[in-house]
C-alpha cells in the first residue's frame, strides 16, 4: 500500500520506519525544514519505562486546586474560553479515580516496556548513536509527605512488574555524587536502573536519514491543510508545498501523528481526538565542571523537572502548562528553572548562556495515547503521547505498523478500532 504518515516527530518518522520495512511505499509530510523539529527537539531525554504514570490520580485534583494562582505551579491548568479545554478537564478529573489509575498504569507500563525494548534492538540494529546513557533514573523527594504519598503509585508499578526501589539519602548520593551538597533538601528516592536516556531529537534525526536511505519519502515544509473525505474513507490529503501552491497526495492510508495538531485536523471529519497541549519547557546549560556535573538522568518529583546529561550539556525539562497552543515563554518559570538547576549543580554548569525552549505536548486526559484506526476506515491514529513521547515512541510506531498490516501487537494495549 501506499501510505502517507503526518508528521516528523519520534512517532512519525518511527511509524514510517516500521510501515516501510514492512514492505509499504511511505511519504512523510512535515511543515518543518527536518524531521523532529516540534516535541521532539528538546524535551527531557528520559526513557522513563518506570515512571510512566498518569498525571491523572487521586491526589491531582487538590494539587492543581493549590497551585492554580502561581505561574511557576509544576502543572498550571490557566483556564481560557476554550470548551475543548473544560471537556478535557472534566474527563481528567473522571481518570483521577482509583479504578481508572490502575487500568491506565497497566496500559502504559505495557507500551513503555514494549518501546524500551524495541529501541535497545534498534540500536544494535542500526548503530545509532544519540548519546544515550543506561545508568538508570533517580527520583528524588524533598519532603517527607511528598515521598511517602508517592510510594502508593510506586507500588502500583510495582505490581505491574518495575523494578523500582526505595533509596535512602545515603544511597542516592552514592548512586548520584553530584547531588552531595544538596544531601540536606532530600528525604529520600526511588531508583529503577532499568531506565535509560538520550536525546530524542539526534534519534529521531538519525532514522529519518536511515529511512529515507531505505525509500521512505520525505516532504518538508508542506503543510496538511485538510483530510478530504468520500464515501466514509480519506480520498486525499490536501497539502500546501513551500511554494504556497495547493495540491492533493492519494494515498491508501493516512497515519495522523501531529501531537497536539491532531485535533485541528481529525475532528472536522468527526474523528474523537481528546488530546490537548500540554506545554513543556526545557532549558539546556553547557557544562563546565564534568566531574560536579550528573551523569544519572535526575527528577525532581517535587518541582516535576528533571535533568539528563547529554554529552558535553545538561538538559534539564518539566513543568506543563495547559493554556492552549502558544509556545510563549512564562518569564517565571524558566527563571524557577534556573535557580533550581543553580541550587543543585552551582559550579558545574554555564548560568550565562542558557537555551530555553518550549513544546506543546499531545496531552489525553487518562496520559493514554490514541494508538489505532479511527471510524474512518484508512485513517489511522498515532498521538496523545503526553510526556511519554520518547519513551513509547518507537514502540507505538512499530504497533501501528503491525495494525495496518493486519497482525496482532505484542503489547497488551487498548489500541483503537
Amino acid at each position: 500500500m501506499k501510505i502517507a504518515v503526518l508528521g516528523s516527530g519520534i512517532i512519525g518518522v518511527s511509524t514510517a520506519w516500521w510501515l516501510k520495512q514492512a514492505g509499504h511505499d511511505v511519504v512523510v509530510i512535515d511543515r518543518q525544514a527536518q524531521a523532529g523539529m516540534e516535541t521532539s527537539r528538546a524535551n527531557g531525554g528520559q526513557i522513563s519505562v518506570s515512571y510512566a504514570e498518569p498525571w491523572a490520580n487521586p491526589q491531582a485534583p487538590l494539587k492543581l486546586l493549590k497551585w492554580l494562582m502561581r505561574d511557576d505551579a509544576p502543572l498550571l491548568f490557566r483556564l481560557q474560553p476554550d470548551a475543548r479545554q473544560w471537556l478535557w478537564g472534566l474527563k481528567f478529573l473522571r481518570e483521577c479515580l482509583p479504578a481508572r489509575v490502575t487500568h491506565n498504569v497497566s496500559a502504559l507500563v505495557a507500551m513503555a516496556e514494549y518501546s524500551r525494548g524495541v529501541l535497545r534492538d534498534m540500536r544494535r540494529e542500526l548503530g545509532i548513536e544519540y548519546q544515550q546513557q543506561e545508568r538508570g533514573i533517580l527520583n528524588f523527594y524533598r519532603s517527607t509527605a511528598e515521598f511517602e504519598s508517592s510510594q502508593k503509585l510506586a507500588e502500583i508499578m510495582r505490581d505491574h512488574g518495575v523494578d523500582r526501589r526505595i533509596v535512602s539519602t545515603d544511597e542516592i548520593v552514592s548512586i548520584e555524587p553530584a547531588l552531595a551538597a544538596a544531601r540536606h533538601t532530600i528525604v529520600g528516592g526511588d531508583y529503577t536502573p532499568e531506565d535509560e536516556s538520550g536525546d530524542a531529537f539526534v534519534f529521531t534525526s538519525e532514522l529519518a536519514k536511515k529511512a529515507e536511505a531505505a525509500g521512505v519519502e520525505f516532504r518538508y515544509q508542506t503543510q496538511v491543510s485538510r483530510l478530504v473525505t468520500v464515501g466514509g474513507s480519506v480520498s486525499s490529503a490536501e497539502l500546501i508545498g513551500p511554494d504556497g501552491c495547493y495540491e492533493s497526495l492519494r494515498a491508501d492510508a493516512y497515519v495522523a501523528a501531529l501531537g497536539a495538531y491532531t485535533p485541528q485536523l481529525v475532528t472536522p471529519l468527526g474523528v474523537a481526538c481528546p488530546v490537548y497541549p500540554a506545554k513543556g519547557y526545557s532549558a539546556t546549560f553547557n557544562i563546565i565542571d564534568e566531574d560536579a556535573a550528573p551523569v544519572v538522568s535526575l527528577t525532581d518529583s517535587e518541582h516535576k523537572v528533571v535533568y539528563t546529561r547529554l554529552g558535553s550539556k545538561l538538559r534539564m525539562a518539566g513543568t506543563a502548562e495547559l493554556a492552549g497552543y502558544s509556545r510563549a515563554l512564562n518569564t517565571a518559570r524558566c527563571e524557577q528553572m534556573w535557580r533550581l538547576a543553580r541550587e543543585l549543580f552551582p559550579s558545574s554548569l554555564d548560568f550565562d548562556n542558557v537555551c530555553y525552549w518550549s513544546g506543546l505536548r499531545p496531552a489525553t486526559p487518562s496520559n493514554v495515547p490514541l494508538i489505532g484506526r479511527a471510524k474512518i476506515s484508512n485513517l489511522y491514529l498515532n498521538t496523545g503521547h503526553g510526556t511519554l513521547g520518547w519513551t513509547m515512541g518507537v514502540g507505538s510506531g512499530k504497533a501501528l505498523a503491525d495494525l495496518i498490516d493486519g497482525r496482532r501487537p505484542e503489547p497488551e494495549f487498548p489500541f483503537l478500532g
